[in-house]
C-alpha cells in the first residue's frame, strides 16, 4: 500500500542549532529508504518534507513515521494517508 504522508512542523525551530538531531534524522531516513519502506522523499519550496512510503497498511507507516528522530522529539508531526489508485480511465474505457 502507498502512502503519502505530509510534514506539519509543530512549532517554529530554528533548524540551525540541530545540526546533530538533523543527522539522526538523515541517518534513520536513509535506514527506511534501505528497507524499502521509504520510496520517495521530497521537500517543498517551503521545506516541508513529503514522504512516499510502501507498507502493508497505515498504521505500520505512522510507526515507521514515529521513529524519526524529529518526530520523537516534537519537532514535527506528519499528515498521513492511503494512496489509492486512480479509477478515471474506467469512464474512457467503458464500451
Amino acid at each position: 500500500m502507498k502512502i503519502l504522508a505530509i510534514e506539519k512542523e509543530i512549532e517554529s525551530v530554528n533548524w540551525d542549532v540541530f545540526e546533530n538531531l538533523l543527522k539522526d534524522e538523515a541517518s534513520r531516513i536513509f535506514e527506511l529508504y534501505l528497507s524499502d519502506s521509504l520510496r520517495e522523499i521530497y521537500f517543498t519550496e517551503n521545506k516541508t518534507a513529503v514522504l512516499i512510503l510502501e507498507t502493508t497498511d497505515i498504521r505500520t507507516a505512522k510507526i515507521l513515521l514515529d521513529s524519526l528522530p524529529l518526530v520523537k522529539s516534537g519537532m514535527i508531526k506528519f499528515d498521513v494517508m492511503e494512496l489509492r489508485p486512480y479509477t478515471g480511465y474506467e469512464r474512457i474505457l467503458k464500451s
